[in-house]
């Protein structure tokens, strides 16, 4: 079972990317989500690179999704199944239990290699 499946319930969505080009935010009146009003009107510039989802969209989990899809596509780190991503705004939060120092140095490379996040906490992590 892949890291998304495991963790968010989702199948690999089609185009899915890592790294996605943001999608145009609709300049509605939502109250939900509302741009920045003192910023220029590009529709883009509204979703926060923490929040951007598999396909470009806004999501609230979005950098956790996509460091576990940059997992799935790492073949050294499709097989642990005792670690689980989080996120906490731009922090890609690791807890669980990785076989080895190696996997894990591993898997904080392909985290901070996604883009949006700013650090990686492995202080919940234990190695056995």
């Amino acid at each position: 079972m892949g890291w998304l499946k495991r963790l968010f319930g989702l199948e690999k969505p089609q185009n899915a990317e890592v790294n996605p080009t943001p999608q145009a935010v609709p300049q509605a009146s939502n109250a939900t989500f509302a741009p920045d009003t003192t910023a220029p009107s590009t529709a883009t510039q509204s979703i926060p690179p923490e929040r951007l989802g598999l396909n470009g969209e806004y999501d609230q989990s979005g950098l956790a999704k996509r460091v576990a899809l940059a997992f799935d596509q790492d073949a050294q780190l499709d097989d642990v199944d005792t670690l689980w991503v989080a996120q906490t705004g731009g922090t890609v939060v690791l807890k669980g239990k990785v076989p080895s120092q190696d996997i894990l140095n591993r898997m904080v490379s392909v985290a901070r290699s996604v883009n949006g996040a700013t650090g990686v906490e492995t202080n919940q992590v234990t190695i056995g």
